[in-house]
């Protein structure tokens, strides 16, 4: 490895020190097959199927979630480190969207469409090297994430936390919050008993919040928290506002609302370490409305990483090839995934059982665009072949027959709604819209009812 350069010259590093190993046959064996031509790419065509969306009809509300963070050093020494984090939560009407050129949108119809229809969230993390009087670095961090929930659009995302923390989608139960370790003692928490908004560990008395259930203090130390923070935040917040619509969608007195609605979020429909805490009680309640009768329609967009490699690779050889052909796609099971996207060995755990709550699904709309998305199913399924076909993802179908309307040639594979979310909470400063209210009150008028909390 060579050495980097800064004041001084970079180091260029050996190209031809390891030319001795092709003396070895199995090195010149690889060569020689790596340098020879091969015209046909062994795909799995078994996977890939044909849509026709005739008699399905598009979803008819479009939300979408997205999110953004950078962290901001000074120039003085020692250098003071903080991060900001800012997601947008944003409603559209897809008969709206079917106007726009989604090649060259006029900017007039974009503000039309954006006036009104989006609300943004924002906090700031100290990392490193901030002071205050009122704390240490570590409790500054945990105040600021339960207060920034708490406090913005009038606890909506706060209630949403409390919704999915004691599952409160079921009156009949009584659930306690995930278990947590205690960030005082570092002790484990049996979880806060029903609708706690704080308590104190049963084992040093220390005062401990919901939002301490989360996990952000697992990654921090006293004087410090690395830039991972405002990424898991980032995370986090995108969940609570897109589950915020989706809990005010339920309770809402037309039942008919939530199962016209599309769910967007940017990224894959995943919480990792710590913050998987979550995962169980979001599966527990897309079960819970399966068996209800009630679809929940929601995707997640992967924009890049492994999956979007190994579709680019496999894309050009699958239908529809030519214009005017039909969408297909492909349903990948967890030992397709293990095998032939991640090429890796049995797993000890089955694949995405801690972290996942939507499955991976290929999908090909037209020559020249294609899109990794996660698909909900409900509860975990550890079967290795799971999922089995299209009905296990819920509402699919619906799902394909409206993401034709929902395509944007700006970019390779962008979904319209998801890039209107972005430069919401890619901009720095945006005039923030009681848009939930409003969107409900819409609702209301037609003879409904639903508490903004």
């Amino acid at each position: 490895m060579a050495y980097s350069g800064g004041k001084l010259p970079y180091e260029t590093a050996s190209k031809l020190g390891h030319l001795n190993v092709v003396q070895s046959e199995w090195v010149r064996s690889l060569i020689k097959d790596f340098e020879a031509s091969k015209t046909e790419l062994d795909i799995d065509s078994t996977i890939w199927t044909e849509f026709s969306d005739e008699h399905i009809k598009p979803l008819r509300n479009i939300w979408a979630v997205d999110g953004s963070y950078v962290k901001v050093a000074s120039d003085n020494f020692p250098p003071r480190e903080v991060a900001f984090v800012k997601t947008a939560l944003m409603v559209l009407d897809k008969a709206r969207i079917d106007k726009v050129d989604k090649k060259y949108p006029h900017p007039l119809i974009l503000q039309d469409i954006m006036s009104d229809s989006g609300i943004f969230h924002a906090t700031v993390f100290p990392l490193k090297n901030i002071r205050t009087k009122v704390g240490s670095n570590y409790t500054k961090v945990r105040h600021i994430v339960r207060d920034s929930i708490k406090i913005d659009s009038e606890g909506s995302f706060y209630e949403t936390l409390k919704w999915l923390a004691y599952m409160k989608w079921d009156p009949k139960q009584k659930n306690p919050s995930p278990s947590f370790t205690c960030p005082h003692c570092h002790k484990e928490i049996p979880g806060l008993s029903y609708d706690l908004d704080e308590d104190e560990c049963p084992k040093c008395n220390g005062t401990v919040f919901l939002t301490d259930m989360i996990g952000f203090h697992l990654d921090m130390s006293e004087d410090s928290a690395p830039e991972s923070i405002a990424s898991a935040y980032m995370s986090i917040m995108e969940h609570l506002m897109l589950f915020t619509a989706i809990r005010l969608s339920w309770h809402h007195t037309d039942k008919n609302l939530l199962n016209e609605s599309l769910f967007i979020k940017d990224g894959p429909l995943t919480l990792r370490g710590q913050y998987s805490k979550l995962v169980p009680n979001i599966r527990a309640f897309l079960e819970y409305a399966k068996k209800q009768g009630r679809s929940i329609h929601i995707i997640g967009q992967e924009k890049n990483g492994v999956f979007v490699d190994h579709l680019s690779t496999l894309a050009r050889f699958v239908s529809p090839k030519e214009k005017g052909e039909k969408l297909n796609y492909a349903i990948l099971s967890h030992e397709y995934v293990r095998r032939e996207v991640y090429r890796a060995p049995e797993l000890t755990n089955p694949y995405g059982r801690k972290t996942n709550w939507g499955e991976k699904v290929y999908v090909k709309l037209d020559p020249k665009t294609y899109i990794v998305l996660n698909v909900p199913t409900g509860e975990y399924n550890e079967d290795d072949t799971f999922p089995y076909n299209i009905n296990d993802l819920i509402g699919f179908e619906r799902i394909l027959a409206t993401l034709p309307g929902l395509i944007s040639h700006k970019h390779e594979g962008a979904l319209f709604p998801i890039g209107l979310a972005n430069a919401i909470a890619s901009m720095s400063s945006y005039p923030s819209a009681k848009i939930l209210q409003r969107f409900f009150e819409e609702y209301d008028k037609k003879g409904g009812s639903c508490s903004i909390k």
